[in-house]
C-alpha cells in the first residue's frame, strides 16, 4: 500500500482542522506557529513550496504539538517562548505568560527611568518588565517574587538577553527588600478569586494560580504594595502598576488616599484602563502621618 506523502500543506491543514474541532479560536494562527516551530520554515518558504515533503519524525512532532494545543495547553508552553517588547522570553508553567497589555506598563515606566536609576520590579515573574527596561537603560535592577521557580526563569531570560547582573530576591512582597528605589513597577495578581474559575482554560489551568489571585475584590496586593512602597521609594520616586480593565478608579483612589501625587490612569490600545502611576514625596508622607495621628487622638 502506498504511504501517504507528508507535505507542509497537508500537515498544516490537518493541524487547522484538529484545532478548530477542539474549539481553539485562533486555530489557523496556532497551527501555523506550531508548524513554524517544528520545521523552522518561514511563510515565504511555505508559500514558495507548500508541497515540500517532511520527514516522519517532523510530522510526528507536529502532531504531538497540535494534540497538546487541542488539550488547551497554551501555545507558549509548547514552544517555550513568548515575544514581548520585541524580545524573546522563555516561559513555562511557573510564570505568567507576558501579555501585550503589559507592554503599556513598560512603555510608561520608560518615561520615568533614566540611566543610573534604581528600579524594583515587584512580582517579577519571567522578568519581562524589568529586563525590557534594562534593554533601554543602564539601571540597577532588582526583581522580587515569592516563587523561586519564577526567579530561575527570570535569570534564564537575563542570560538569554545578555543583560547585566540583576538582584533577584525571593520575597513575599517587601519582606526581603532593604534598599530604596527611584521607580517601583508591578504587575501583581489582580483577578478576583471568584472570577478565576470563569477564565479560559489556558489561563486558569496553566498560568500559576498565585500570579492570578488578587483575593476577594482583586485589590489586595495593590493595597499592600501602595502602603509598603512608601518605605522603599526615594523622595519623588514613582510607583507604577498594571491593573485590570475595571480597576482604574479604585487603584487611583487608593494611591491618592495614601499620599501619592500626580496619579494618572493610562489606557491601552483598546481604550481600557491599563496602568496607574503616581509619585511620592517625603513631605507628603510626613503630612499624612500627622493627619492620621491627629485623627487617632480625636477618636
Amino acid at each position: 500500500m502506498k504511504q501517504k506523502i507528508l507535505t507542509l500543506q497537508t500537515l498544516y491543514r490537518e493541524g487547522q482542522i484538529q484545532l478548530k474541532d477542539s474549539g481553539i479560536e485562533e486555530y489557523q494562527l496556532d497551527a501555523w506557529y506550531l508548524l513554524e516551530y517544528v520545521t523552522g520554515i518561514s511563510k515565504a518558504s511555505y508559500y514558495g513550496d507548500p508541497n515540500r515533503e517532511l520527514s516522519a519524525a517532523q510530522a510526528e512532532e507536529y502532531r504531538k504539538c497540535i494534540e497538546k494545543r487541542s488539550e488547551r495547553i497554551p501555545l507558549q508552553h509548547i514552544t517555550g517562548v513568548q515575544e514581548f517588547m520585541g524580545h524573546e522570553f522563555f516561559v513555562n508553567e511557573h510564570v505568567l505568560i507576558p501579555r501585550q497589555d503589559t507592554e503599556i506598563l513598560v512603555e510608561h515606566a520608560l518615561d520615568k527611568v533614566e540611566d543610573g536609576k534604581k528600579v524594583l520590579d515587584m512580582c517579577t515573574g519571567s522578568g519581562c518588565i524589568l529586563l525590557s527596561i534594562l534593554k533601554r537603560y543602564q539601571v540597577q535592577g532588582t526583581g522580587a517574587d515569592i516563587s523561586s521557580e519564577a526567579l530561575q526563569v527570570a535569570e534564564r531570560n537575563r542570560k538569554h538577553l545578555a543583560l547585566p547582573q540583576v538582584e533577584w530576591l525571593q520575597s513575599d512582597l517587601f519582606e526581603k527588600i532593604e534598599e530604596k528605589y527611584d521607580v517601583i513597577v508591578s504587575n501583581p495578581p489582580y483577578i478576583q478569586t471568584g472570577v478565576i474559575e470563569s477564565l479560559q482554560e489556558e489561563v486558569r489551568l496553566h498560568d500559576p494560580y498565585i500570579a492570578l489571585d488578587g483575593k476577594e475584590d482583586g485589590l489586595y496586593f495593590y493595597r499592600r504594595i501602595i502602603e509598603d512602597a512608601k518605605a522603599y521609594l526615594e523622595d519623588g520616586g514613582w510607583l507604577l502598576f498594571e491593573i485590570g480593565y475595571d480597576q482604574g478608579a479604585a487603584v487611583s483612589e487608593l494611591m491618592r488616599a495614601a499620599g501619592y501625587r500626580d496619579v494618572e490612569c493610562v489606557k491601552d490600545f483598546a481604550g481600557l484602563d491599563r496602568v496607574v502611576s503616581g509619585t511620592l514625596y517625603s513631605s507628603d508622607i510626613e503630612k499624612m502621618n500627622r493627619i492620621n495621628e491627629d485623627k487617632i487622638r480625636k477618636d
